[in-house]
């Protein structure tokens, strides 16, 4: 089998959830030998350097990037080809973000080849494949990662029924859709006539290989809108209720976003998260908005690490209790919870033993590859 991936981002940056999810994937085609030409979108850090990256690493066989298009030096280009017409035919511009050139250029990709399967992340780029012109006989897959028409709602043009009218005419164009959490699967499946699958996050099994914690609490973020509102709520109402002997880690872009604090280290990168998780005794998801997912969340469930979470930190998962979480909106609730998993060892083990207990049921490597291979129609022996 051989497919085409596209993917706008570097996978091997494992701070985003987002980059971790497509990883997963490839990480399960190369398990199942399965080839894989990878495209993305060049920027000044996603260069071919880091397509090569990705070849060392034997997870793509081909790699692929789309132009960069810099509009402050295309003005009238984008003005003509992409926001007028944009105007006169109403569409809405949010559900786009491809760019002149980047249609040309993945379309020769698919002219030059033959793929079983194209698998296009985000409904943002649907575009690339309009109308299925060379696709031949591949069958056509999006991964979404989200549900957009929540995502837009503080947009000033956002309409509900047109935006989401929009969603659905553009997922209903391929043959599978998938999906990351049991809501966003009963809302597509509602309006959809196509394959709807949930292909949740799956890891390893990592609760075994924890280390003495340097770390009392983990935070690991990009800095997304709703991560930056959602760490200056933490540092701002909760942080101040600690005690300041308690020591932190800040991992990722959000730690741009955070002040100076004596206990608080922040780390912008980190080659290999699992390193900072074996060393933690527990993770933070302050989180007030958003949708889908929350793969961190799930990266620290993998680890036994009982999380205290808003509301919005459990979306997407199956269970939304004894799951190793505990899920307050109050930040004096909110420091209790962790204060009583640093100083209450009953009560870390029990918290601890249900985040193992439901990682294991339902976002291990084997459940979620035998779901993959049904979709893949692949016959794995011994596997």
């Amino acid at each position: 089998m051989k497919i085409l991936y596209f993917y706008p981002e570097n996978p091997l940056h494992k701070t985003q959830g987002n980059n971790a999810r497509a990883l997963a994937l490839l990480e399960y085609f190369k398990d199942r030998k399965i080839e894989v030409d990878f495209v993305g979108v060049a920027t000044t850090v996603f260069t071919s350097e880091e397509i090569d990256n990705l070849k060392n690493e034997k997870l793509i066989s081909n790699g692929y990037l789309l132009p960069i298009f810099i509009r402050k030096k295309n003005k009238l280009k984008y003005f003509f080809y992409q926001s007028l017409p944009n105007k006169i035919t109403r569409k809405i511009g949010l559900f786009d973000r491809t760019r002149i050139g980047h249609y040309d250029a993945f379309n020769a990709i698919l002219k030059a080849n033959e793929y079983d399967v194209v698998l296009i992340s985000y409904v943002y780029w649907s575009k690339l494949v309009k109308n299925g012109l060379n696709l031949k006989n591949a069958k056509l897959m999006i991964d979404t990662h989200d549900f957009l028409t929540s995502q837009f709602q503080k947009e000033k043009k956002f309409r509900l029924g047109r935006f989401f009218q929009k969603e659905i005419e553009i997922l209903s164009s391929f043959d599978n859709v998938f999906v990351i959490s049991p809501e966003e699967k009963y809302v597509f499946s509602q309006f959809i006539n196509k394959e709807i699958t949930l292909v949740t996050h799956a890891l390893p099994q990592n609760s075994s290989s924890k280390t003495a914690p340097q770390y009392d609490l983990v935070y690991v973020a990009s800095n997304n809108e709703h991560n930056i509102k959602s760490a200056k709520w933490f540092f701002d109402a909760v942080y101040p209720l600690l005690s300041k002997s308690i020591k932190i880690a800040v991992i990722g872009k959000i730690g741009g976003y955070i002040g100076e604090f004596d206990n608080v280290e922040k780390i912008p990168f980190v080659e290999d998260l699992n390193s900072v998780y074996q060393q933690s005794k527990i993770a933070i998801c302050p989180m007030l908005s958003g949708t889908g997912v929350k793969i961190k969340v799930i990266e620290a469930l993998s680890f036994g690490l009982p999380v205290v979470c808003n509301e919005r930190g459990v979306d997407g998962l199956l269970n939304k209790t004894n799951n190793g979480c505990l899920v307050s909106n109050d930040p004096d609730e909110f420091a209790n919870y962790i204060k009583k998993l640093l100083t209450d060892e009953d009560f870390y083990t029990k918290i601890s033993t249900e985040a193992t207990s439901f990682f294991n049921s339902y976002h291990s490597l084997d459940a979620n590859y035998k779901l993959l291979d049904t979709v893949f129609s692949l016959k794995v022996i011994n596997s």
